[in-house]
């Protein structure tokens, strides 16, 4: 695919493509901090939001017509992708455009993926794409859309599903799993089993969805028809269409793995507290697998114009130092110490802080003398002078926090009783 007539061949094909990124999930495993955004607007990496991710790959990708399907407490996402994705040229047919749930037809509000699509049908007929990306907008990684499209075309399917080699134990419950013959198509899909079938010749992995699905545009159509009129569907992809068309139709996989090293790729389902911490913690790493320094794959996102990040005394014990973390701007580290976290944007910490293995978002104020350790604070908190968090889960408990299976604390302004109902 790197020769230049290849290359152009899949920038036609890229410019073909309309992409639709399904940002309507509530992310009830993420509790509290879905309170009052969509998942797909949960802050993520010191700058982004869960969303950028999908739709830096379509920009970096060549596919530049969007459409975002929006659904539960969207204000905070829809805001964020005016702020920031409304950047494109309408005369080139460029666009980044919102479709909320606005029961388009039956008078219903989406009642599953595919019928998400299927209330939009109408919109889609006008912008009159060859191929049409189906992409979760809830996934952290870094995917070039063109190779799967090309492939797609080569081997003449109607529809190409992503996947990635996964545990059998990570998989069981958690993912669509699919059986594929030697040529890559699809012959078995099981939605969420709970003992997923194994690679054959390899016992202890199986071919798990992602949840990006492409089709040939008219397919797509006649399909979401013949679901929306099956009253004995839930209207899902995983759980009805896929399973309805494997036997008929041309149905392939697409092995997502990493260009350079033929591995499995980097790729994050944060979906629950625990993922979302361990996700966020990665990248402080030193060699983080998720590069987002990357100048070639760049993560696009609105951002405020804020000052550098700044950090303030140098005496033995009130020195303002930030070990192994990233720390973005407008925050101000006073005489604190911060250890392998990761801040996001106006972070506050005050005098003789600690702050260790711990994710603060945006506009966080920690007083003098606090200890936070392995925790989640959410956006807007204001941690009280000498209060400890992650030290005594039991009475992290007893106040309130959510403390996850693996130990992390969860804290939001309504825990602490700071409640403004903000769209966050």
């Amino acid at each position: 695919m790197n020769s230049p007539n290849n290359t152009r061949f899949v920038s036609r094909l890229t410019r073909q493509t309309l992409a639709l990124v399904l940002a309507g999930g509530r992310g009830s495993r993420l509790y509290e901090l879905t309170d009052w955004r969509a998942k797909p607007a949960v802050p993520f990496g010191g700058k982004f939001r869960i969303i950028d991710v999908p739709l830096s790959n379509c920009i970096n990708t060549g596919i530049r017509r969007i459409g975002v399907l929006t659904q539960y407490k969207a204000h905070s996402l829809i805001r964020h992708l005016v702020r920031g994705w409304a950047r494109f040229d309408s005369e080139l047919d460029e666009f980044v455009e919102i479709l909320p749930a606005s029961q388009r037809a039956g008078g219903e509000w989406y009642q599953g993926t595919a019928d998400a699509i299927y209330q939009n049908i109408d919109i889609l007929r006008t912008h009159e794409p060859e191929y049409v990306l189906i992409l979760s907008g809830d996934h952290i990684y870094k995917m070039d859309y063109g190779e799967m499209i090309a492939t797609h075309v080569e081997s003449k399917a109607d529809m190409t599903i992503a996947c990635l080699e996964v545990p059998l134990e990570e998989a069981a419950g958690a993912f669509g799993v699919m059986t594929v013959d030697e040529s890559g198509r699809i012959i078995e899909f099981n939605e969420k089993p709970a003992n997923p079938a194994p690679i054959p010749g390899q016992p202890d992995l199986c071919l798990a969805s992602m949840g990006n699905y492409l089709f040939n545009t008219e397919f797509l159509y006649e399909q979401l028809i013949r679901d929306a009129d099956d009253p004995k569907s839930s209207h899902d992809f995983g759980k009805d269409m896929i399973p309805a068309i494997i036997d008929k139709y041309q149905v392939y996989a697409y092995p997502f793995r990493d260009m350079d090293t033929g591995e499995r790729a980097y790729w994050r389902d944060v979906g629950t507290l625990d993922a979302f911490w361990e996700a966020n913690m990665e990248l402080v790493n030193v060699t983080p697998e998720l590069n987002l320094y990357d100048q070639s794959w760049p993560i696009l996102t609105h951002q405020a114009q804020l000052p550098p990040a700044k950090f303030v005394f140098d005496r033995e014990d009130r020195r303002g130092l930030a070990i192994d973390s990233m720390v973005s701007g407008g925050c101000v580290i006073s005489g604190a110490l911060v250890k392998r976290s990761l801040l996001f944007s106006n972070v506050r910490v005050r005098s003789y802080s600690e702050i260790v293995d711990s994710v603060i978002l945006p506009d966080v104020e920690i007083g003098r003398n606090a200890r936070i350790k392995k925790a989640i604070i959410d956006r807007g908190c204001t941690i009280e002078p000498g209060m400890v968090i992650g030290e005594d889960l039991e009475q992290d408990k007893q106040r309130g926090f959510r403390v996850t299976e693996k130990g992390v604390v969860l804290v939001t302004p309504d825990m602490l009783h700071q409640t403004t109902h903000e769209q966050r």
